[in-house]
């Protein structure tokens, strides 16, 4: 009788042992659930949540590397320089760009053109051109011809034969460009106005394989303690102008096709561009160096022959470029945007000098293999825009200028004044939609937030009904 009783007391004991052991893991296990909802929602439900410093929208003080200020760019750009540039571009003498747009691939096999159709090929026929066109010699350009602009497909790029308007410039070559400007055999004139820079369709491996090749072999993001000052040049003008690209496709982007809608895509914007608040920097630094290149070329500029054979037109544009060059306004806001003297300085100067050009004349030719007509086109423009900017600030053949006159062709001119022109309209878009779409970030980033502590609420609640059960299923001396 006492050993059955000595066994029923063990059993017992063991029991309560197990309970005990099974009630703290079950505990435990409550509060490892807890923590691994505290970890993933911290990691996976809102990835931006960390990035609270890094997602400042407000741009303020000197831009780096740069002797402007934000709010002074932005300032001036809306009220002097963007208004000008959009009147100035229009006009015929920039309106109309020389380029050749079939070349070879020098890099990899060319894929061949986008089959998109946003991204067909388009030439106009013949009889479409308007007849002063054909006969330069003996009429005036017009000043508004459209034609040719309805029906065509998105990417086609409308040619327009115009040699009287590149007549009578200086025939340089670009050192810092892959293609021979002084070979016209291959060049085709296109009007500007008639393929503005949007949205065409070309993505996919060919469209990444692009900027892959920018960026990993001829323009590597310099380290974050990089004290060089010159190994930030490039890639920063490229990120500004990769940024100036993506935020023209969003600002005209084909958001329905079958409807033929076009609008502003602001998800777009935000993800290419302005989530990444580098990515804006370098845009504004891309936009004080080109506007220091046109403003240190003014004497060149403002001597140059704008004729096209429309009077009107041609004293407009000349008049323009005065006012752009001798703005009261810029001058006392921001009259020296980028000091290029302090670069290029001590023994290994030259030798930086000598590389950067060769790796953005890579860059150039890699507009060769843009299989989509209408994005090389725009590529090779801005392209050869920034190679003219970097021509006037730095060199012509990587040695010191100072010994002989700047000499800039006409095609040159047409694409440094487009490219800041562009840069300029970027410059203001980003100001323009920036609030709105601070907005909508901010209300997307709150969704998470109310949802983890309904989350939280759901769990307590979840963990108070057990601890209940529990309790009352257990004895609560058992478990101590």
């Amino acid at each position: 009788m006492v050993e059955a009783e000595v066994i029923m007391k063990k059993k017992n004991e063991e029991e309560r042992g197990g309970k005990r052991r099974w009630g703290w893991a079950a505990i435990g296990a409550v509060l490892m659930v807890l923590v691994a909802i505290s970890v993933t929602s911290k990691y996976t439900k809102n990835p931006n949540s960390c990035q609270c410093a890094q997602d400042s929208r407000k741009y303020t003080g000197i831009v780096e590397d740069c002797c402007c200020d934000y709010e002074t760019v932005d300032s001036i750009n809306g009220a002097v320089l963007h208004p000008l540039l959009q009147e100035l571009v229009t006009t015929p003498f920039f309106r109309y760009f020389k380029v050749k747009l079939w070349c070879d691939c020098p890099f990899w096999p060319d894929d061949g053109m986008c089959k998109l159709r946003d991204c067909s090929v388009c030439e106009c026929p013949e009889t479409e051109f308007p007849e002063l066109f054909k006969k330069p010699s003996q009429y005036a350009l017009p000043s508004d011809d459209l034609k040719c602009q309805e029906g065509k497909p998105e990417a086609a790029v409308d040619r327009t034969l115009d040699s009287k308007a590149f007549r009578g410039w200086m025939e340089v070559d670009n050192p810092w460009t892959n293609d021979d400007e002084t070979d016209n055999s291959e060049m085709t004139y296109v009007n500007l106005l008639l393929n503005p820079e949007r949205y065409t369709g070309y993505t996919g491996p060919s469209a990444r394989r692009i900027w892959d090749a920018v960026y990993s072999e001829n323009c590597p993001q310099y380290a974050s303690g990089e004290s060089c000052q010159e190994k930030k040049v490039l890639y920063k003008l490229i990120s500004g102008l990769h940024s100036s690209i993506s935020i023209h496709i969003a600002s005209d982007y084909l958001l329905d096709e079958a409807k033929s809608l076009w609008g502003k895509n602001l998800d777009l914007m935000y993800d290419r561009v302005l989530r990444y608040p580098d990515r804006v920097r370098n845009l504004y630094f891309t936009y004080l160096f080109v506007l220091r290149a046109v403003t240190k070329a003014k004497n060149y500029l403002e001597q140059a022959e704008y004729e096209t054979g429309n009077h009107d037109e041609d004293l407009k544009a000349q008049s323009l470029i005065r006012q752009l060059l001798y703005n009261p306004k810029l001058q006392a806001a921001c009259p020296l945007p980028f000091d290029e003297a302090k670069l290029w300085q001590g023994q290994s100067g030259p030798e930086l000098k000598q590389q950067i050009q060769k790796q953005f004349r890579n860059i150039s030719a890699l507009m060769d293999c843009v299989g989509c007509e209408k994005c090389r086109l725009w590529g090779k423009l801005q392209v050869l825009g920034l190679g003219t900017a970097l021509k006037i600030l730095f060199s012509v053949d990587g040695h010191s200028q100072s010994n002989q006159p700047l000499q800039l062709q006409r095609n040159e001119v047409i694409a440094l004044v487009n490219l800041l022109n562009r840069l300029s309209e970027s410059i203001k878009f980003v100001q323009e939609v920036s609030p709105s779409i601070e907005k909508k970030m901010d209300g997307l980033l709150s969704e998470p937030i109310a949802e983890e502590f309904s989350s939280w609420r759901r769990i307590w609640e979840a963990v108070g009904g057990f601890c209940i059960n529990f309790w009352r299923q257990c004895d609560v001396r058992e478990l101590v």
